[in-house]
């Protein structure tokens, strides 16, 4: 009985070694290889630099809240990527309700008559890099203003900066904020 327990055991531990090591070891070396051959920037988190210094990246919202910069959507992770979660309210959640009102009021105040839904609500990961181009447009005139530019022309850069979806289906426009800024900056006219 005892023989037969070891010679049992013995390919167990080896069959759980090998795998141990192949997927464990080999195979997420060979997935990070081809990422880093095939898709070097989105492997590497895709950073934007400017001037040799990293500025943020494409895939996570910062916190914008000058004037002459287009702002993202709220962030119940107050922009903190190590931070990343979601609030946890959900659609009935009465505290949500509140916090929605007063951030709309707020852009109502503003002289924002129509608030678009990307402006008051938080995406899932609380660090979603877009907003609608609805919401884009909606805050042209304030930072045409900020910037000292005409409308039309903060305007086209937003209509420049929408991204459609994937392959025609996957996803809705949106636009990148942190792009669509430093589309802004690269037009002069820089905000107070």
């Amino acid at each position: 009985m005892l023989k037969t327990f070891a010679s049992a055991l013995r390919p167990a531990l080896v069959m759980t070694g090998g795998f141990a090591l192949l997927l464990g070891g080999a195979y997420p070396l060979a997935i990070t290889a081809a990422a880093q051959a095939l898709f070097p920037h989105q492997a590497n988190g895709s950073l934007i630099e400017r001037n040799g210094r990293v500025i943020g990246s494409e895939l996570l919202a910062q916190g914008f809240a000058a004037p002459a910069y287009f702002h993202p959507r709220p962030s119940a992770a107050n922009y903190d990527a190590s931070a990343s979660a979601g609030s946890n309210l959900g659609p009935a959640s009465a505290a949500l309700a509140q916090r929605i009102a007063k951030d709309a009021a707020a852009l109502r105040a503003q002289g924002y008559p129509d608030v678009p839904p990307a402006m008051v609500t938080t995406s899932a990961s609380g660090l979603d890099p877009h907003i609608s181009p609805e919401a884009a447009l909606l805050q042209a005139p304030r930072v045409a203003q900020a910037r000292h530019m005409p409308v039309a022309r903060v305007e086209a850069l937003v209509r420049a900066a929408i991204e459609t979806p994937l392959a025609g289906v996957l996803g809705e426009n949106r636009v990148n904020v942190l792009r669509l800024n430093l589309a802004l900056d690269a037009a002069g006219h820089a905000g107070a």
